[in-house]
């Protein structure tokens, strides 16, 4: 019997895969692997997506040993291992879902081209996207540089719902040779500083599908009204389950599809913003690194910036929402949505910190990391991306805290520091007169930080900043 590879990457489930799919149809016996990567590269996974990987993997292959087969693990140069599977296992093809990075699509090109030359066929499918990301072009022939048309002309063209059916059982054939045991990738850490996590995730195709049914069941209605207020546990959270491919967006449509609710529209305008996200990149390759928009190379970025990154980093700035969003960041592995982008405004506008820092950072903190959005989502905060914010919106932590966390139950949970200060002095405890403070058992610069920035003044220098670029 003829043998072929199901490489998985990103595309970490068995519903809906179609290289999976496709590899099953032709009869041949299947060696599914995954090849953990020792190749340098510009973005290599963070902590927080390592975490996530290791568990995602060992659901995978329960996954598959209920199937027939198992997943066969290996480790080095991909493009080197993989000529080496090839050889070992007399595999006659490779079936394999696309990627969209452009480090990563340059890799598979390259690897392409050389299974051609050895007489092996690689088979690319899309898989991960609704459209793949060279689909959509304006009328001009041009990819587009902002969102609302995008959308339109997505939906114009019709989002794929196609899901395809997992398979029930695999013609299974052994490894030319037993690959590595998880454990010895070293994802997981070395320091318990993951330990908040296992309450919040449940790593997996299942657990994906599950978070999308409670998203349903409880959270959908009120996705339109909800998502924006950080204490309510509102948005889907199916971000890093869609990152590593444990649940495909197509069979998300498919699913929303069988509903009747307005909302639906709101959440799936959501994945098309993921989509254009991948477009972005694929055409503008260098934003991951440098602004889309070429005048922010002149912009005067703060660069003694040591203390104040650190103090970010901790969610020791003694802004209260900026620390809630980078103690629930550390702790969780994730960050509230509307929080995200106080965040970042913070960050580059009253820190005058480059938004590589915070893309670093993120990238390194977050289970849902994934390049495309991590970097078009800073650049947008930054006002320096496509269809980015306007750079003189800027965020004003003290009023979008009470606006959107206006009992406090959200800096209440991450900055306990500052639970028994009443709501009108909680995101800004500097304004309260030392008795208040001293009734709520605070003392500004012992219990909780001093702010390490003046937000006034710091927004004046930032528009002063903008102004000597335009």
């Amino acid at each position: 019997m003829s043998v072929v590879i199901v490489w998985l990457r990103n595309d970490l489930r068995l519903q809906d895969n179609p290289a999976l799919y496709h590899a099953a149809q032709g009869g041949a016996a299947l060696l599914p692997v995954y090849l953990h990567s020792t190749d340098d590269m510009v973005w290599p996974l963070g902590g927080a997506s390592r975490w996530w990987l290791h568990h995602s993997l060992k659901a995978l292959d329960d996954s598959l040993r209920e199937r027939g087969t198992r997943l066969h693990l290996y480790q080095g140069p991909v493009a080197q291992t993989l000529h080496e599977l090839i050889d070992a296992s007399g595999a006659q093809a490779v079936y394999a879902n696309r990627r969209y990075e452009p480090e990563l699509e340059a890799m598979d090109q390259a690897i392409l081209q050389g299974l051609q030359e050895k007489g092996i066929p690689l088979y690319l499918y899309q898989s991960n996207l609704l459209n793949p990301p060279e689909a959509l072009l304006n009328q001009q022939g041009h990819p587009y540089k902002v969102f609302t048309p995008y959308y339109k002309a997505s939906l114009a063209r019709g989002l794929d719902s196609q899901c395809l059916p997992a398979p029930d059982r695999i013609v299974a054939t052994q490894g030319p040779s037993p690959g590595v045991e998880l454990e010895s990738l070293g994802l997981l850490p070395k320091q318990g500083w993951d330990a908040g996590f296992y309450e919040h995730w449940q790593p997996g195709e299942e657990g994906a599908h599950a978070r999308l049914e409670t998203f349903i069941d409880e959270g959908l209605k009120s996705y339109p009204d909800q998502r924006d207020l950080p204490a309510i546990d509102g948005t889907s959270r199916l971000s890093p389950h869609l990152h590593f491919g444990e649940i495909s967006p197509r069979c998300i449509v498919a699913r929303l599809s069988k509903l009747r609710h307005p909302a639906r529209e709101a959440f799936i305008r959501q994945l098309v913003w993921r989509d254009f996200s991948h477009a972005v990149l694929h055409h503008f390759p260098q934003t991951s690194e440098r602004a889309f928009n070429s005048k922010f190379d002149r912009f005067p970025w703060n660069k003694r910036h040591t203390k104040q990154l650190t103090a970010w980093q901790q969610g020791q700035t003694g802004i209260p929402i900026i620390d809630a969003g980078m103690r629930e960041l550390w702790h969780t592995g994730t960050m509230h949505n509307r929080v995200r982008m106080l965040v970042g405004s913070f960050l580059t506008k009253n820190l005058l910190l480059h938004w590589q820092h915070g893309a670093r950072w993120f990238w390194d903190t977050l289970v849902d990391a994934d390049l495309a959005q991590n970097s078009m989502n800073w650049q947008w905060v930054a006002g320096c991306g496509v269809d980015a914010a306007p750079y003189f919106r800027i965020f004003n932590p003290v009023t979008q805290g009470e606006k959107f966390d206006t009992r406090g139950d959200y800096v209440r949970r991450w900055v306990p520091e500052l639970a028994k200060l009443d709501n009108k002095w909680l995101h800004k405890p500097w304004e309260a007169d030392r008795e208040t403070l001293a009734n709520a058992g605070i003392r500004l610069g012992r219990d909780y930080p001093v702010a390490i920035v003046d937000l006034k003044r710091s927004r004046q220098e930032a528009l002063d900043a903008f102004k000597r670029i335009k």
